[in-house]
């Protein structure tokens, strides 16, 4: 006979719901034979209710008082019975102490969102106002992990390989120019996937994609009457959660099964998805912000406070995670590996990650915990790992963040001085020698190679590549802050005209200018990042902090293809010209190099002298290496004039059983590249004022 297992029964009836004593491992929900088991940590509350809901109900379905023997250790966990899975919405209600001051701040009137929750409801279609009346905004779901992988597995492409392209999800697709279906979706992004693999890149950093609220800080422009958003989405509510706002079928509740289809479809086109993710802070904001999730659990655990019990800043936006702390580490790990585990994501970029090494009083530490942890997890240890090294708290750690051997960093002095080289600044020369090598000069004493430099010029912080050659000044009156929010160190030049143009001239020299930074940025060792749209010319009409804007400004432009279609072109054939050439990837400062050439070497108008003078505005490299399981000699050679007249280049001697091919010259306006390069038989070259020109060597015909 059938033999009924005991300890899948349930114990006790608690306001007509069926239940038994929980598991308190894994925190949030889990689905368990007939139930749903129920777990939350709480140091200082002193009782749990679970507030059960149907889907879109105001009124609570029941609510449920976890009984204290329950509770294990500083865990509450309860199974319940006979739930409608699909239906169901869940939230807490924890009662302690009211004492800011000695940082406790629970109420039991909140209902409190599941900071483990995989799916969230409130948000479901982008830019619909909620109903500020209701008491609980944010309500936990049950998500299904259901989804029909086919095989797939993360690409695990090695860093010196990757181009990547970075995106918001809306941006990419809102306009009616994409020619998508669903536009501003991650189903959108799936329609563009051919774009993308034609364009060359082999990876996509999605800004957050985290559930957030759009309304967060919402507000009415002054001037214009445009609705401004929490549009870039900086400022978590779920960690687990995809945004169902950036979703098709979000209404639907069906966001984690189109986000896994993107990653699944990018992941057949040869394209990683690396992921922005915001641990250094959350929506809940100071103390005059909302009581969502972490601060009516366990607010002394989950921010680092004052001893008056305020809340630290160094995230610029009211709070700070307390990520040291054992609780929040887990939680960081827990969500992280879920996301590698469950999305088969490749990497994560961390929004202010040096954060993520301060003590909970603020000062750094030489070893932090949380980021050792990450660097040597088992499950993340194929996942890149790339820090924005430096935080709103003044903490700038660009060549020194801790890297435990694994950890990439958004190099911002490559930004810096690729722009000034490239405006025609003094004093740039030896700063950009180092740039364009990896910068040795920050890695390589500490043993890091040249893939740990995610070299950029221009990321959605700041100018598009379009506007940092159209614009002196930033232009933010759209933010509705009278122009006074964003950076003023754009380190760019309008090239004549403050911003647009009928002077030809004017116009030609920013598509050069434009196509200078990405010749210097694709010849680069280190990995290199696109910002969406810079491609073909995007512009964001001078606005360098459109993290409000959820208009035109922000939408990519897609008639900018054909309008710019060579610059596009351009930018196609450079990134095919990098994924070519695996001198431009080696990824060591001490390689060899290739028939006794130099694996990375530098010249001047004259081959091996370079002028490293202040008022130098010319330089040239050479890299070189052997093709794989072959002798082939693999060699790339780069000179850059920044000055405002053309100058002479002689070329480096190469072995004889070679010759250089002529691949890019940004002075040709008519053929900036060559489909088919073509052997050059001079010894030099004059290169055209504020020009590229890229060669490539080949093995002469015998």
């Amino acid at each position: 006979m059938d033999l009924e297992r005991i300890d899948n029964l349930p114990t006790d009836t608690i306001s007509g719901f069926r239940v038994r004593p929980g598991k308190p491992l894994p925190f949030g929900v889990s689905s368990v034979p007939g139930g749903l088991n129920f777990s939350v940590y709480t140091s200082a509350g002193t009782s749990c209710t679970l507030v059960l809901f149907s889907r879109s109900e105001e009124a609570p379905l029941g609510e449920i008082r976890v009984p204290d023997h329950y509770r294990i250790g500083d865990v509450y966990s309860i199974v319940v019975y006979d739930l409608d899975y699909e239906d169901v919405e869940y939230g807490f209600r924890i009662d302690g102490p009211y004492n800011p001051e000695e940082g406790h701040r629970f109420n039991s009137e909140n209902v409190l969102m599941d900071p483990y929750a995989r799916v969230l409801s409130g948000r479901e279609e982008w830019g619909v106002e909620p109903d500020w009346s209701k008491q609980y905004q944010y309500r936990s779901r049950v998500a299904f992990d259901d989804f029909d992988w086919e095989g797939d597995s993360p690409l695990e492409i090695n860093d010196a390989d990757l181009v990547i392209y970075e995106m918001h999800v809306r941006s990419f697709t809102k306009s009616e120019t994409s020619g998508v279906k669903f536009k501003g979706t991650y189903a959108g992004i799936t329609e563009k996937i051919p774009y993308l693999k034609a364009l060359g890149v082999n990876a996509v950093e999605l800004m957050p994609v985290f559930e957030f609220d759009e309304f967060e800080n919402s507000r009415i422009h002054p001037d214009t009457g445009e609705r401004l958003f929490n549009y870039w989405g900086y400022s978590t509510v779920a960690f687990f959660a995809p945004k169902a706002g950036f979703a098709a079928s979000g209404k639907f509740g069906m966001q984690v099964d189109e986000f896994k289809q993107l990653v699944k479809e990018l992941h057949k086109a040869g394209i990683e998805v690396i992921l922005d993710v915001v641990f250094n802070h959350t929506a809940e904001g100071n103390e005059r912000g909302p009581s969502i999730s972490f601060k009516g659990l366990d607010n002394k655990i989950y921010y680092m406070l004052t001893p008056e019990g305020y809340y630290f800043n160094f995230s610029g936006t009211g709070n700070t995670l307390n990520c040291n702390n054992p609780i929040v580490r887990n939680l960081v790990l827990d969500c992280l590996r879920y996301w590698a585990s469950e999305y088969h994501i490749d990497g994560f970029r961390f929004d202010l990650a040096s954060i993520l090494g301060r003590d909970p009083w603020g000062a750094p530490l030489s070893n932090p915990p949380l980021l050792e942890s990450l660097a040597f997890d088992p499950i993340l240890s194929s996942c890149k790992l790339i820090a924005e090294a430096w935080d709103a708290g003044g903490l700038y750690q660009v060549g020194t963040f801790p890297a435990f051997g694994r950890w990439s960093e958004w190099n911002g002095k490559y930004r810096d001085t690729a722009r000034k080289y490239l405006k025609g600044d003094e004093g740039q020369v030896g700063e950009m020698a180092q740039r364009v090598q990896g910068s040795p000069d920050l890695y390589q004493s500490n043993g890091r190679s040249p893939a740990t430099s995610i070299n950029f010029i221009t990321c959605h912080d700041g100018f598009t590549l379009a506007d940092l050659v159209s614009f002196n000044h930033k232009h933010n009156e759209a933010n509705g802050e009278n122009n006074c929010d964003g950076g003023d160190d754009n380190e760019s030049w309008n090239c004549g005209a403050e911003g647009w143009t009928d002077d030809l001239g004017i116009r030609n020299l920013r598509t050069k200018q434009s196509m200078n930074a990405l010749s210097m940025l694709m010849t680069s060792r280190g990995t290199p990042m696109l910002l969406m749209g810079d491609e073909f010319g995007r512009s964001q009409h001078g606005n360098n902090n459109a993290y409000c804007i959820d208009s035109p400004i922000s939408w990519v432009d897609w008639t900018l293809l054909e309008s710019n279609r060579t610059l596009y072109s351009f930018t196609q054939a450079l990134i095919h010209f990098r994924h070519k050439h695996p001198c431009l990837r080696v990824n060591s400062f001490v390689h060899g190099g290739s028939h006794s050439l130099p694996s990375c070497s530098f010249h001047g108008t004259t081959p091996w002298q370079v002028n490293w003078s202040a008022d130098s505005r010319q330089l040239a490299w050479l890299m070189t290496c052997n093709r794989e399981d072959q002798e082939i000699m693999d060699a790339v050679y780069v000179a850059t004039n920044m000055a405002h007249y053309a100058t002479w280049f002689d070329l480096p001697q190469i072995p004889a059983e070679y010759s250089w091919q002529l691949c890019f010259n940004t002075g040709d306006s008519q053929s900036p590249y060559l489909d088919t390069p073509i052997t050059f038989n001079e010894h030099g070259i004059l290169v055209g004022e504020r020009s590229v020109v890229i060669f490539q060597v080949s093995p002469r015909e015998t």
